[in-house]
Protein backbone atom coordinates (compact mmCIF):
# COMPACT_ATOMS: atom_id res chain seq x y z
CA UNK A 1 0.00 0.00 0.00
CA UNK A 2 1.03 3.10 -0.85
CA UNK A 3 2.09 5.66 1.65
CA UNK A 4 0.07 8.65 2.52
CA UNK A 5 1.44 11.78 0.68
CA UNK A 6 -0.28 15.67 2.23
CA UNK A 7 -0.95 18.09 -0.54
CA UNK A 8 -1.75 20.77 1.81
CA UNK A 9 -0.61 21.59 5.01
CA UNK A 10 -1.99 24.58 7.44
CA UNK A 11 0.71 25.29 9.80
CA UNK A 12 0.08 28.26 12.66
CA UNK A 13 -2.55 29.88 10.12
CA UNK A 14 -4.56 32.32 11.91
CA UNK A 15 -6.70 35.11 10.13
CA UNK A 16 -7.74 38.54 11.49
CA UNK A 17 -9.99 40.96 9.75
CA UNK A 18 -10.01 44.57 10.86
CA UNK A 19 -13.24 46.08 11.53
CA UNK A 20 -14.74 49.82 12.83
CA UNK A 21 -14.93 48.00 16.56
CA UNK A 22 -11.01 46.75 16.39
CA UNK A 23 -9.82 43.07 14.96
CA UNK A 24 -12.38 39.98 14.65
CA UNK A 25 -9.70 36.43 15.25
CA UNK A 26 -11.92 34.48 12.48
CA UNK A 27 -9.45 31.97 12.88
CA UNK A 28 -6.02 31.06 15.59
CA UNK A 29 -3.63 28.70 15.18
CA UNK A 30 -4.84 26.12 12.52
CA UNK A 31 -2.83 22.85 12.00
CA UNK A 32 -4.24 20.61 9.50
CA UNK A 33 -2.80 18.05 7.38
CA UNK A 34 -5.00 17.14 4.45
CA UNK A 35 -4.18 13.78 2.42
CA UNK A 36 -3.88 13.44 -1.10
CA UNK A 37 -7.31 11.50 -2.51
CA UNK A 38 -8.99 11.39 0.52
CA UNK A 39 -12.28 13.08 1.44
CA UNK A 40 -11.70 15.73 4.00
CA UNK A 41 -14.69 17.18 6.23
CA UNK A 42 -14.54 20.51 8.16
CA UNK A 43 -17.43 21.17 10.10
CA UNK A 44 -18.83 23.69 12.30
CA UNK A 45 -21.29 25.74 13.65
CA UNK A 46 -22.11 28.97 12.08
CA UNK A 47 -19.77 31.88 12.57
CA UNK A 48 -17.04 28.95 13.74
CA UNK A 49 -14.56 29.94 11.07
CA UNK A 50 -15.59 27.16 8.16
CA UNK A 51 -15.45 29.43 4.98
CA UNK A 52 -12.77 31.78 6.07
CA UNK A 53 -10.26 28.40 6.25
CA UNK A 54 -11.40 27.21 3.33
CA UNK A 55 -10.66 30.47 1.11
CA UNK A 56 -7.61 31.26 3.22
CA UNK A 57 -6.60 27.52 1.27
CA UNK A 58 -6.47 29.14 -2.09
CA UNK A 59 -5.52 32.53 -0.92
CA UNK A 60 -9.00 34.42 -1.92
CA UNK A 61 -8.16 35.69 1.82
CA UNK A 62 -4.80 35.92 2.47
CA UNK A 63 -3.94 34.56 6.11
CA UNK A 64 -2.76 37.47 8.94
CA UNK A 65 -0.39 34.66 10.32
CA UNK A 66 0.97 30.80 9.53
CA UNK A 67 1.63 29.17 6.77
CA UNK A 68 -0.70 27.40 3.44
CA UNK A 69 1.56 24.73 2.07
CA UNK A 70 0.26 23.14 -0.96
CA UNK A 71 2.30 20.29 -2.59
CA UNK A 72 5.07 21.09 -0.67
CA UNK A 73 5.12 24.64 -1.66
CA UNK A 74 4.48 27.83 1.07
CA UNK A 75 1.16 29.63 -1.04
CA UNK A 76 2.42 33.13 0.21
CA UNK A 77 6.38 32.81 -0.57
CA UNK A 78 4.98 32.83 -4.13
CA UNK A 79 4.98 35.53 -6.86
CA UNK A 80 1.37 36.20 -8.36
CA UNK A 81 1.46 33.93 -11.22
CA UNK A 82 2.97 31.17 -9.37
CA UNK A 83 -0.14 31.89 -6.76
CA UNK A 84 -2.72 31.97 -9.87
CA UNK A 85 -1.14 28.57 -11.28
CA UNK A 86 -1.51 26.88 -8.12
CA UNK A 87 -5.70 28.45 -7.23
CA UNK A 88 -6.09 26.91 -11.22
CA UNK A 89 -5.40 23.59 -9.22
CA UNK A 90 -7.80 24.20 -6.93
CA UNK A 91 -11.76 24.16 -7.93
CA UNK A 92 -14.06 25.57 -5.74
CA UNK A 93 -18.25 25.20 -5.88
CA UNK A 94 -20.45 26.93 -3.23
CA UNK A 95 -23.68 26.71 -1.90
CA UNK A 96 -25.49 29.18 -4.54
CA UNK A 97 -23.87 27.74 -7.39
CA UNK A 98 -22.56 31.21 -8.60
CA UNK A 99 -22.96 30.31 -12.41
CA UNK A 100 -23.11 32.99 -15.34
CA UNK A 101 -27.32 33.91 -16.08
CA UNK A 102 -26.43 34.63 -19.33
CA UNK A 103 -24.07 31.96 -20.44
CA UNK A 104 -26.04 28.60 -21.50
CA UNK A 105 -24.56 25.11 -19.30
CA UNK A 106 -22.19 24.50 -21.95
CA UNK A 107 -20.52 27.95 -22.25
CA UNK A 108 -20.34 27.88 -18.33
CA UNK A 109 -18.37 25.31 -18.04
CA UNK A 110 -16.43 25.98 -20.80
CA UNK A 111 -15.16 29.33 -18.67
CA UNK A 112 -12.40 28.94 -16.84
CA UNK A 113 -11.08 26.58 -19.70
CA UNK A 114 -11.26 29.90 -21.98
CA UNK A 115 -9.30 32.09 -18.93
CA UNK A 116 -6.64 29.38 -18.69
CA UNK A 117 -6.48 30.10 -22.84
CA UNK A 118 -7.67 26.85 -23.73
CA UNK A 119 -8.51 26.36 -27.54
CA UNK A 120 -12.18 26.44 -28.04
CA UNK A 121 -12.87 23.77 -29.93
CA UNK A 122 -11.36 21.57 -27.27
CA UNK A 123 -13.07 23.36 -24.34
CA UNK A 124 -16.02 22.39 -26.22
CA UNK A 125 -15.13 18.60 -26.37
CA UNK A 126 -14.18 18.86 -22.59
CA UNK A 127 -17.07 20.71 -21.68
CA UNK A 128 -19.31 17.97 -23.43
CA UNK A 129 -16.91 15.00 -21.42
CA UNK A 130 -18.16 16.57 -18.10
CA UNK A 131 -21.72 17.14 -18.87
CA UNK A 132 -22.13 13.36 -19.37
CA UNK A 133 -19.81 12.39 -16.23
CA UNK A 134 -22.22 14.37 -14.20
CA UNK A 135 -25.33 13.44 -15.76
CA UNK A 136 -26.85 16.51 -18.03
CA UNK A 137 -25.52 15.79 -21.55
CA UNK A 138 -29.35 16.23 -22.70
CA UNK A 139 -29.27 20.33 -20.99
CA UNK A 140 -26.09 21.75 -22.74
CA UNK A 141 -27.62 24.49 -23.99
CA UNK A 142 -30.28 24.91 -21.23
CA UNK A 143 -29.45 28.49 -19.30
CA UNK A 144 -29.47 28.59 -15.49
CA UNK A 145 -32.66 29.77 -15.10
CA UNK A 146 -34.61 26.53 -16.60
CA UNK A 147 -32.56 24.18 -13.84
CA UNK A 148 -33.47 22.65 -11.04
CA UNK A 149 -31.11 23.58 -7.88
CA UNK A 150 -29.17 20.20 -7.99
CA UNK A 151 -28.72 20.77 -11.76
CA UNK A 152 -27.42 23.69 -10.86
CA UNK A 153 -24.32 21.99 -8.49
CA UNK A 154 -23.92 19.30 -11.02
CA UNK A 155 -22.88 21.83 -13.74
CA UNK A 156 -21.35 23.75 -11.12
CA UNK A 157 -19.19 20.65 -10.21
CA UNK A 158 -18.62 20.88 -13.88
CA UNK A 159 -17.35 23.92 -14.59
CA UNK A 160 -14.79 23.29 -11.17
CA UNK A 161 -13.37 20.43 -12.21
CA UNK A 162 -12.94 21.38 -15.93
CA UNK A 163 -9.35 22.56 -15.68
CA UNK A 164 -8.77 19.10 -14.18
CA UNK A 165 -7.54 20.91 -10.51
CA UNK A 166 -5.80 18.27 -7.87
CA UNK A 167 -8.18 19.62 -4.99
CA UNK A 168 -12.07 20.30 -4.74
CA UNK A 169 -13.30 22.73 -2.27
CA UNK A 170 -17.10 22.99 -1.18
CA UNK A 171 -18.10 25.27 0.97
CA UNK A 172 -21.67 24.39 1.80
CA UNK A 173 -22.10 23.02 -1.28
CA UNK A 174 -25.34 21.00 -0.57
CA UNK A 175 -27.11 23.71 1.76
CA UNK A 176 -29.51 24.98 -0.64
CA UNK A 177 -30.76 21.34 -2.03
CA UNK A 178 -33.34 19.06 -0.37
CA UNK A 179 -32.42 15.36 1.00
CA UNK A 180 -32.51 13.58 -2.14
CA UNK A 181 -30.87 16.32 -4.06
CA UNK A 182 -27.86 16.47 -1.55
CA UNK A 183 -27.83 12.48 -1.77
CA UNK A 184 -27.04 12.36 -5.00
CA UNK A 185 -24.50 15.47 -5.33
CA UNK A 186 -22.66 13.48 -2.79
CA UNK A 187 -22.41 10.67 -4.69
CA UNK A 188 -21.74 12.36 -7.87
CA UNK A 189 -18.52 14.12 -5.26
CA UNK A 190 -17.74 10.51 -3.75
CA UNK A 191 -17.09 9.02 -7.76
CA UNK A 192 -15.46 12.23 -9.19
CA UNK A 193 -12.69 11.73 -6.17
CA UNK A 194 -12.57 7.93 -6.65
CA UNK A 195 -12.67 8.41 -10.80
CA UNK A 196 -10.46 10.80 -11.31
CA UNK A 197 -8.06 11.40 -7.87
CA UNK A 198 -9.46 14.65 -7.18
CA UNK A 199 -8.90 15.30 -3.05
CA UNK A 200 -11.89 16.80 -2.49
CA UNK A 201 -12.39 19.28 1.02
CA UNK A 202 -16.04 19.10 2.27
CA UNK A 203 -17.15 22.53 3.97
CA UNK A 204 -20.90 21.84 5.96
CA UNK A 205 -22.85 22.36 9.26
CA UNK A 206 -24.10 18.86 9.02
CA UNK A 207 -22.86 16.10 10.51
CA UNK A 208 -25.19 13.75 7.80
CA UNK A 209 -22.92 15.33 4.73
CA UNK A 210 -19.26 14.20 6.87
CA UNK A 211 -21.11 10.60 7.92
CA UNK A 212 -22.85 10.07 3.99
CA UNK A 213 -18.80 10.28 2.46
CA UNK A 214 -15.98 11.92 4.59
CA UNK A 215 -12.54 9.67 5.39
CA UNK A 216 -11.54 12.26 7.86
CA UNK A 217 -13.01 15.26 9.51
CA UNK A 218 -11.50 18.48 11.48
CA UNK A 219 -14.16 20.01 14.01
CA UNK A 220 -13.91 23.69 14.09
CA UNK A 221 -15.17 25.88 16.76
CA UNK A 222 -14.37 29.40 17.86
CA UNK A 223 -11.87 29.51 15.45
CA UNK A 224 -10.00 26.74 16.62
CA UNK A 225 -9.25 23.11 15.66
CA UNK A 226 -11.27 21.11 18.30
CA UNK A 227 -10.71 17.89 17.24
CA UNK A 228 -9.51 15.70 13.98
CA UNK A 229 -9.07 12.03 12.55
CA UNK A 230 -11.05 9.43 11.13
CA UNK A 231 -15.04 9.99 10.86
CA UNK A 232 -15.66 6.03 12.50
CA UNK A 233 -13.46 7.17 15.41
CA UNK A 234 -14.86 11.18 16.31
CA UNK A 235 -18.21 9.66 15.38
CA UNK A 236 -17.79 6.64 17.81
CA UNK A 237 -16.17 8.38 21.00
CA UNK A 238 -15.74 12.58 20.09
CA UNK A 239 -13.09 13.80 22.64
CA UNK A 240 -14.67 17.86 22.12
CA UNK A 241 -17.70 19.32 23.79
CA UNK A 242 -18.91 20.48 20.60
CA UNK A 243 -17.86 17.34 19.16
CA UNK A 244 -20.25 15.72 21.33
CA UNK A 245 -22.91 18.69 20.28
CA UNK A 246 -22.61 18.35 17.13
CA UNK A 247 -22.85 14.33 16.71
CA UNK A 248 -25.11 13.31 19.67
CA UNK A 249 -27.19 16.78 19.43
CA UNK A 250 -28.97 18.02 22.56
CA UNK A 251 -31.33 15.08 23.20
CA UNK A 252 -27.96 13.50 25.25
CA UNK A 253 -28.24 16.99 27.58
CA UNK A 254 -32.10 16.15 28.57
CA UNK A 255 -30.71 12.93 29.83
CA UNK A 256 -32.20 12.96 33.84
CA UNK A 257 -29.72 11.13 36.07
CA UNK A 258 -31.07 9.87 39.35
CA UNK A 259 -29.52 7.36 41.82
CA UNK A 260 -29.30 4.38 39.54
CA UNK A 261 -25.80 3.92 37.92
CA UNK A 262 -25.79 5.07 34.24
CA UNK A 263 -23.11 3.74 31.21
CA UNK A 264 -21.78 5.47 27.86
CA UNK A 265 -21.75 2.33 25.38
CA UNK A 266 -19.31 3.11 23.00
CA UNK A 267 -19.81 1.01 19.25
CA UNK A 268 -16.00 1.39 17.54
CA UNK A 269 -16.53 -0.61 14.20
CA UNK A 270 -18.70 -3.85 14.84
CA UNK A 271 -21.14 -5.36 12.63
CA UNK A 272 -23.60 -2.69 12.01
CA UNK A 273 -26.64 -5.88 12.34
CA UNK A 274 -24.96 -7.27 15.95
CA UNK A 275 -28.16 -6.61 17.77
CA UNK A 276 -25.44 -6.05 21.23
CA UNK A 277 -28.12 -4.44 23.21
CA UNK A 278 -30.90 -7.55 23.09
CA UNK A 279 -27.60 -9.81 23.39
CA UNK A 280 -26.84 -8.61 26.57
CA UNK A 281 -30.69 -8.72 28.07
CA UNK A 282 -30.61 -12.36 26.72
CA UNK A 283 -27.41 -13.41 27.88
CA UNK A 284 -28.25 -11.84 31.24
CA UNK A 285 -31.51 -11.66 31.90
CA UNK A 286 -31.71 -8.01 33.42
CA UNK A 287 -33.39 -5.05 32.34
CA UNK A 288 -31.82 -2.16 30.91
CA UNK A 289 -33.56 1.19 30.18
CA UNK A 290 -31.94 2.88 26.60
CA UNK A 291 -31.69 7.04 28.21
CA UNK A 292 -29.94 7.75 24.96
CA UNK A 293 -28.96 6.58 21.37
CA UNK A 294 -27.13 8.02 18.66
CA UNK A 295 -25.42 5.16 16.14
CA UNK A 296 -24.35 5.01 12.62
CA UNK A 297 -23.88 2.86 10.27
CA UNK A 298 -20.66 3.74 8.18
CA UNK A 299 -20.09 0.97 5.45
CA UNK A 300 -21.44 -1.58 7.53
CA UNK A 301 -19.64 -1.17 10.91
CA UNK A 302 -21.65 0.39 13.94
CA UNK A 303 -20.64 3.72 15.25
CA UNK A 304 -21.36 5.91 17.71
CA UNK A 305 -23.23 5.63 21.57
CA UNK A 306 -25.84 4.97 23.51
CA UNK A 307 -26.16 5.99 27.29
CA UNK A 308 -27.98 3.35 29.22
CA UNK A 309 -29.27 2.64 32.88
CA UNK A 310 -28.37 -0.73 34.38
CA UNK A 311 -30.73 -2.03 37.74
CA UNK A 312 -29.82 -0.90 41.20
CA UNK A 313 -29.23 -4.46 42.27
CA UNK A 314 -25.28 -4.26 41.53
CA UNK A 315 -25.11 -8.12 40.93
CA UNK A 316 -27.59 -7.61 38.13
CA UNK A 317 -25.25 -4.45 36.96
CA UNK A 318 -21.71 -6.35 37.31
CA UNK A 319 -23.44 -9.37 35.22
CA UNK A 320 -24.14 -6.78 32.24
CA UNK A 321 -20.88 -5.45 32.49
CA UNK A 322 -19.47 -8.77 32.53
CA UNK A 323 -21.25 -9.27 29.57
CA UNK A 324 -20.12 -6.55 27.75
CA UNK A 325 -16.78 -6.84 28.81
CA UNK A 326 -16.57 -10.30 27.67
CA UNK A 327 -17.77 -9.23 23.83
CA UNK A 328 -15.48 -6.61 24.14
CA UNK A 329 -17.06 -3.48 23.75
CA UNK A 330 -16.00 -0.33 25.23
CA UNK A 331 -17.70 0.94 28.14
CA UNK A 332 -17.47 3.75 30.94
CA UNK A 333 -19.72 5.05 33.66
CA UNK A 334 -20.83 8.43 33.29
CA UNK A 335 -21.85 11.54 35.70
CA UNK A 336 -24.07 14.29 34.37
CA UNK A 337 -21.13 16.77 33.95
CA UNK A 338 -19.19 13.69 31.61
CA UNK A 339 -22.17 14.89 28.74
Amino acid sequence: MAAEETIIQLRNMGKEFKTANGPVVALDDINLDIQRGEIFGIIGLSGAGKSTLVRCINMLEVPTSGEVVFEGENLAAMSESGQRKARQSMGMIFQQFNLLAQRNVVKNICFPMEIAGTPKKQARERAMELLKLVGLEDRAKAYPAQLSGGQKQRVAIARAIATNPKVLLCDEATSALDPNTTKSILQLLKQINRDLGITVIVITHEMAVIEAICDRVAIIDQSHIAEVGKVSDIFSEPKSRIGRQLILGDAVTNVKFDVARKYRIIFDGRESMEPVIANMILACKVPVNILYASTKDIGGKAVGQMIVQLPEDETDANRALTYLKSVEIPYEEVREHDI
